[in-house]
């Protein structure tokens, strides 16, 4: 009874904090405030409940690392004209006829080379969004392809926090996890390829208009060397360089950049990789103003709240009434099936990636015999099915920071193709099973 009246309480807090729109970190404060007066109920004492947010805090301990130099890298990717030097050149890519494939392969890239999906929406989905829409295509069906194209990177980059957050919890090696999910997004990618292809060819109306990146040129030089931070990013990743240190050295060439080829002055550097990119040309404010530490204030406090609210979690077998039905259900539908609907179940409720990945890895961590099968599941369901909740940060605030609607989650169509392949491939298996018996 206790139990399902603090999820229920839990619950009802975010609703009331969705319906009014208060802030998801209060709701997850006073959720971690329920979860603590739950171990007090049950006996335990102040320092046994202190010991159980220490320890759901140090599981991520590193992710916390990244979040630091993700601000770092998103400020001094803008100043030194590395960003620019991305968003210009890739522009000239853009085809009419296919435009809205264009925006999903433009938003896979960014992610891929700065790991956040915040990051690519703000800067390559909100100048693709632009286009688009003057062009006079859909809004929700661009936005449905750029939330698709961020969520490529998150999914998969060694950049991104994601991926760094499954690869500590389930305890797997996050280079060959990628390598994993690259070979089982294969026929979901090329899916959503032609389905953005299709789809946009019937949307345009009008002509595109190029030219706001112009002002890229106008206040950056953009020669190679602005390029050298995003191909340290490569070159580090293919030798397999600790996702932390492979940031920094790019935030520092990213700093060098800046001080000797933008000659920016340092106290300006400081301030921006502080507070984010502040240009004072109005029309590259409108691109690019963004980034810094500060950026990341509220997501960091949101993921240490969660880490917390999962160490009680995990200490006071909170959600153990979901696991046997849960397994039940899986040897009907498969693990992999349990596993979407957990995703699903929990993504709402946690609305956010992080919470839902570490509860969906406690309840359905058991099912899958390796760990890197546990990695590659998470990646498969909740970090891509997050972003399909309309309440959740995960997708709302890539789309809101385009100007997209929420209706643009129904053509994020690599979000779910992905998740609907793992289920699939894993049914026909089932069903093979016992012929080969």
């Amino acid at each position: 009874m206790a139990r399902n009246l603090t999820l229920g309480l839990f619950l009802a807090v975010l609703v009331v904090c969705i319906l009014t729109g208060a802030p998801l970190l209060g709701g997850l404060c006073v959720g971690l405030a329920v979860f603590c007066a739950y171990a007090a109920w049950l006996g335990f004492g102040p320092g046994a409940i202190g010991g159980m947010l220490r320890r759901g805090i140090l599981k991520s301990a590193t992710i916390l690392w990244v979040f630091v130099f993700i601000g770092l890298i998103t400020a001094s990717w803008r100043i030194c004209g590395t960003i620019p030097f991305i968003l210009y050149h890739s522009v000239s890519w853009i085809r009419p006829g296919a435009f809205v494939l264009c925006a999903f392969l433009l938003c896979s890239l960014m992610s891929f080379l700065t790991g956040t999906s915040f990051g690519t929406a703000s800067t390559m989905g909100f100048i693709c969004m632009m286009l688009g829409r003057a062009a006079g295509l859909p809004a929700p069906l661009l936005g449905g392809a750029i939330l698709s194209g961020v969520f490529f990177g998150d999914r998969c980059s060694p950049m991104s926090s994601s991926a760094l957050l499954v690869a500590t919890i389930t305890g797997t090696d996050i280079y060959k996890n990628i390598g994993n999910m690259l070979r089982s997004a294969a026929v979901p990618f090329g899916a959503a390829c032609l389905f953005y292809l299709l789809a946009g060819s019937r949307g345009a109306g009008g002509q595109m208009d190029s030219s706001c990146v112009d002002a890229f040129a106008r206040g950056f030089s953009l020669s190679l060397w602005t390029a050298v931070p995003a191909l340290l990013i490569l070159v580090l990743a293919c030798f397999r360089v600790k996702v932390v240190r492979t940031m920094a050295v790019s935030a520092a060439a990213a700093c060098l950049v800046a001080l000797l080829v933008q000659k920016t002055p340092p106290a300006q550097l400081a301030r921006t990789l502080v507070l984010g990119y502040a240009p004072a040309d109005p029309q590259l404010a409108d691109l690019l103003a963004g980034g810094g530490l500060a950026s990341m204030v509220n997501v960091t406090c949101i993921i240490i709240v969660s880490s917390a609210s999962f160490g009680i979690f995990d200490a006071t077998h909170l959600l153990d009434g979901l696991k046997e039905p849960l397994h039940r259900l899986a040897g009907k539908i498969t693990p992999e099936g349990a596993t979407v609907l957990a995703s699903v179940l929990l993504s709402g409720l946690a609305c956010n990636q992080t919470l839902a990945a570490m509860l969906t890895h406690q309840l359905c961590g058991p099912l899958f015999e390796t760990k890197e099968r546990q990695a590659l599941m998470l990646e498969d369901t909740v970090i891509l099915l997050a972003g399909l909740i309309p309440w959740s940060i995960a997708g709302s605030v890539p789309l809101a920071s385009i100007g997209a609607p929420l209706s643009s989650m129904l053509y994020g169509v690599y979000l779910y193709f992905i998740p609907l392949w793992a289920w699939g491939r894993a049914l026909f298996r089932h069903a093979k099973a016992p012929q080969r018996a």
